[in-house]
């Protein structure tokens, strides 16, 4: 559904985002994820066409955003950090007024009371928007963005500023949009990425530098397997069996119980001592009480993969400045030639 190829984007001497290359499937939810400054935003500024890009191409259900700049825009839908609201409008003025601005052609009732019950804002339409609490503000945010029925949705943020029941609520939302969207969420909210997105893409300073699910990035980050098990038996007799184990490189004591302890055993790279240290500890006689193999969370995974700074690129020579023209995210400004 989204192809995006070398895609390149300075601001004068400051390179955004450097030659990204990424592709995401109809039906995806993809987690985007990245520090400050990361060049999350622009990328998706890039891929709605809000921004001209400096080098590269962004292709949406085939075709290109350059190319068909007003096309592409009817296919995305944008929830930006801030929304776009206008606070002394109802939310039902508001939604009318993004309609009219989108040129959208469907039955515009029915579409909208669909946006409307879709986003959860049923009990609000008659409300000003200003007097909304900040979890209904992003609801009629997002609701913004799914007028037209875009194939794809942008979300930027979604959840910012929420407190845990918003965001539970709006996590829900893009659940259940997923079934029916191809959606590119950004969030600082690690877990929430875990819980909702399909695959995750990591960029730092412009780059791309992880692009998989969970499962793969873990397995990518931590080379040696690590167990923690509650083993029931006296506890240098545990150590001295898992010690001897081949493959193990060490053996810790993380805390007792009585006549049970846990331990974390950790493996020499690319090994896999699971069957090892059963056999050991049933010869034995010391009975397991659990196994788990521990696998590195998204958190580790993401301060690893952004932790060290990334070479700066060549300054390009500059170059003369040539008029563009201004584009806008719902189509040309009413009354302008």
């Amino acid at each position: 559904m989204i192809q995006v190829n070398h895609l390149t984007k300075r601001y004068g001497s400051t390179l955004a985002v450097r030659d990204l290359s990424f592709s995401v499937a109809e039906g995806e939810i993809i987690g985007f994820l990245g520090p400050n400054g990361a060049g999350k935003t622009t990328t998706m500024n890039l891929i709605t066409g809000c921004l001209e890009a400096t080098d590269g191409t962004v292709t949406v259900g085939g075709l290109d955003s350059q190319e068909r700049p007003e096309t592409v825009r009817r296919l995305i839908g944008y929830l930006p950090e801030q929304p776009p609201l206008y606070p002394d409008m109802t939310v039902n003025e508001y939604l009318d007024f993004v309609y009219q601005l989108k040129k959208c052609t469907l039955e515009k009732h029915e579409h909208l009371d669909s946006v409307i019950a879709r986003a959860g804002l049923t009990e609000v339409t008659g409300r000003l928007i200003r007097n909304l609490s900040k979890g209904f503000r992003q609801r009629v945010g997002l609701a913004q963005a799914l007028i037209g029925d875009p194939k794809v949705l942008i979300l930027d943020e979604p959840t910012v500023g929420l407190d845990p029941k918003q965001i539970i609520e709006i996590r829900d939302v893009i659940r259940t949009l997923g079934k029916d969207h191809t959606i590119i969420l950004s969030s600082h909210i690690l877990s929430e990425v875990q819980e909702v997105c399909d695959r995750v893409i990591v960029i730092h300073q412009g780059n791309m530098v992880a692009d998989g699910t969970t499962a793969e990035l873990s397995k990518r980050m931590t080379r040696a397997t690590q167990l923690e098990m509650m083993i029931e038996g006296d506890t240098e007799r545990v150590l001295c069996v898992l010690r001897s184990v081949p493959g193990v490189a060490s053996a810790v004591l993380l805390e007792r119980d009585g006549n049970k302890a846990t331990y974390r055993i950790t493996a020499e790279p690319e090994r896999d001592i699971r069957h090892g240290v059963f056999e050991s500890l049933a010869q034995n006689s010391l009975a397991i009480l659990s196994m788990n193999q521990l696998q590195a969370s998204l958190e580790d995974i993401f301060l690893k993969l952004t932790d060290a700074d990334i070479p700066e690129a060549p300054a390009e020579e500059p170059r003369p400045e040539t008029p563009k023209r201004k584009k806008f995210l719902f189509g040309k400004r009413g009354g302008r030639k």
